[in-house]
């Protein structure tokens, strides 16, 4: 096998050990030590506060890491955070060669890793894989560049794009496979949110149920301009939840929501301000955000360019009624299908007879 296979076969490896941290606000990373094709030792970050995955994999290493080659997906850091430079920890191990898949994209005053390491003699090997490790770490690019969440559209749809019909009625569009990796898509995220709509229509829990493990609930979100979440709804149980509320809501109301955390915000157009939601959410170390609904939230969030990627599950129904509910309440007409968000990056997955599209929403910029 080549150099080149070897380091792309080792990188794939890493990527896969990177997605089993729950990092929010660091990005996921994964590292793994190699001599040749053997695989010595495999790390991954675990959290905000706990060994980066270069240090994980190098301790599990020990004397081994010596002359041989880290992997990792992200360029090493250089830098004193919550824990110290992986850079000194590398050098002290004696590795002979680094490969790594992506550079950091938040800036920090002692500068980049690869330089460092490549003044103390050691090969430094960048690019490989890199596609896919800056997928990993799209949400942390997100908060770090733009100071909030990475926002993710989810909803399961008809095949004429609707997800209710005009009285409401969702459940179920999707079969139950379909479900279950909707909760896969909650537990990747560090929060989830809704519109109060959705709350008073389905009374949901949004938490997550994996029929082989528990998962993660995250945390909960709602958009409730003048508090109309009942004190009862199911969303207040179980979990923290936070409701975006505009600055004339309601004393009493906010009494009665007491088992919340209320976060007054200021309003754009009569409503919440996204964009000051969003960018508390980042303040509050929210690094990727599903948004479940409605169509008007969603909507909102598309024509203020604040939606970056969709997951929308397809299930084989046809609706056919002009008043049924669409994925996306616009709050302009859209005249022609050039000013229609035509999803980057497409990938398609079959879960019995539904089928999920995931993209990325081009930006202007």
């Amino acid at each position: 096998m080549s150099q080149h296979a070897i380091d792309r076969a080792m990188m794939q490896r890493a990527i896969e050990a990177a997605a089993r941290g729950r990092t929010a606000p660091n990005p996921h990373v994964g590292a793994l030590i190699a001599r040749g094709e053997e695989i010595v030792a495999v790390g991954h970050h675990e959290g905000a506060g706990k060994v980066h995955a270069e240090v994980m994999a190098l301790a599990l290493a020990g004397e081994a890491a010596r002359g041989a080659t880290l992997y990792c997906t992200l360029e090493p850091c250089n830098h004193h955070g919550r824990t110290p430079p992986c850079t000194e920890s590398i050098l002290r191990a004696g590795v002979a060669r680094v490969v790594y898949g992506c550079r950091d994209p938040k800036s920090h005053g002692s500068g980049p890793g690869a330089p460092r390491l490549a003044a103390a003699g050691i090969e430094v090997v960048e690019g490989v894989e890199r596609a896919a490790c800056e997928a990993l770490i799209e949400d942390f690019a997100c908060l770090a560049l733009r100071g909030r969440p990475l926002v993710v559209g989810k909803a399961a749809v008809t095949l004429d794009g609707r997800i209710a019909t005009r009285t409401g009625d969702s459940k179920w569009i999707t079969g139950e496979l379909a479900r279950t990796e909707a909760h896969r898509l909650r537990d990747r995220a560090d929060a989830v949110m809704v519109g109060v709509e959705t709350v008073l229509a389905d009374d949901p829990r949004l938490t997550v149920r994996l029929p082989d493990g528990p998962g993660r609930d995250p945390l909960r979100v709602v958009v409730d301009t003048h508090l109309r979440t009942p004190p009862s709804a199911q969303i207040l149980s179980g979990g923290p939840t936070w409701i975006a509320h505009g600055p004339h809501a309601c004393a009493k109301r906010r009494a009665a929501l007491g088992a919340a955390t209320l976060l007054e915000l200021p309003l754009a157009d009569g409503r919440v301000d996204l964009r000051a939601l969003l960018a508390e959410l980042g303040r509050r170390d929210v690094m990727r955000l599903l948004v479940e609904g409605g169509g008007t939230l969603l909507g909102a969030l598309a024509d203020a360019e604040l939606l970056d990627r969709m997951a929308v599950f397809v299930a084989p129904i046809l609706l056919g009624d002009p008043e049924a509910r669409p994925v996306l309440r616009r709050g302009a007409p859209v005249p022609t299908l050039a000013h229609g968000l035509r999803l980057d990056d497409v990938r398609t997955q079959n879960f019995g007879t539904d089928v999920l599209v995931e993209g990325r929403v081009p930006r202007k910029e």
